[in-house]
């Protein structure tokens, strides 16, 4: 099954016999609150325009639990988030195709939950909302009530401990920008560097200027050169799980499966017993 779609074959599927269900997840790690700029609105976003038929669904309450010992945005209640994708129109027997503003990553979070929950039939629109070409709307839908009820994986999540095996044995990516993994900034979380062992992979050289993924052939020639290989047992973190799934996408793009850290540095850093590495050195 193909992990992304293009707003050609997204326009053409919404005329079909089996149209899917659309969530819009537009969301973005802002930093204006701590400026005294008002935050992201994701919820006026979708209001003042989307796709027709779109259901919002809302990141930080829906896709997330609330921030605490596991990070900012660990997993949500899986009862509650089932609840919300059934709400949504979420059945397991119809597909789903995720957008969001264009970055990807609150997408791709969508995305990686229902998948790791068992739904069979899961898309990100490739480039988000800025690709569609077609009219948007105001109008809110009231999809009928979705069957989906979220059934977790064995595989596919990592925990601290297991990310720092992971990290020895096979290859963890951390999906920061650079200057994060190295220590030489952290806006966001109690230290700065990385988990020891750990590669960086910057999620934003996994797409090209407008925000599309780079061919499945040259993700894969990327990955590779980053010690990834087809015995390779993979998995990603970020800040808090949310660009790490926008890396895990882009691996699935690629072919190649991977699990995800979702309490990622977030979480690890927030144990001063959890060693930390510095610099553009893996240990």
């Amino acid at each position: 099954m193909k992990a992304i779609i293009t707003a050609t074959e997204l326009a053409h599927d919404l005329t079909g016999e089996r149209p899917p269900v659309l969530l819009d997840v537009r969301w973005q790690l802002s930093m204006a609150k701590a400026a005294g700029a008002p935050a992201f609105d994701g919820r006026a976003e979708y209001a003042a325009g989307h796709i027709p038929g779109a259901v919002f669904v809302d990141l930080d309450g829906e896709l997330a639990g609330a921030p605490g010992e596991h990070g900012r945005h660990p997993l949500p209640d899986l009862a509650q988030f089932g609840a919300a994708m059934r709400r949504a129109g979420v059945s397991a027997g119809r597909p789903v195709v995720v957008y969001d503003g264009g970055q990807g990553w609150a997408a791709a979070r969508a995305w990686w939950l229902l998948r790791w929950t068992g739904h069979p039939d899961v898309r990100v629109l490739d480039g988000g909302l800025p690709t569609w070409q077609g009219e948007l709307s105001t109008r809110v839908p009231e999809p009928a009530e979705g069957d989906f009820r979220p059934e977790p994986a064995a595989a596919g999540l990592l925990d601290a401990d297991a990310a720092a095996a992971l990290a020895r044995a096979g290859v963890l990516l951390d999906a920061r920008a650079g200057e994060r993994y190295r220590g030489e900034v952290e806006p966001i979380d109690r230290v700065g560097g990385h988990i020891p062992g750990a590669v960086s992979a910057p999620t934003t050289e996994n797409v090209g200027p407008d925000g599309r993924f780079l061919p499945a052939a040259e993700l894969s020639d990327r990955f590779k050169a980053l010690g990834v290989s087809a015995d390779t047992e993979v998995g990603v973190y970020c800040g808090s799980g949310v660009s790490g799934a926008h890396e895990v996408l882009a691996l699935a793009v690629a072919g190649i499966p991977a699990e995800l850290y979702v309490g990622s540095w977030s979480e690890w850093s927030s144990d001063p017993s959890r060693p930390v590495a510095v610099g553009a050195d893996p240990q």
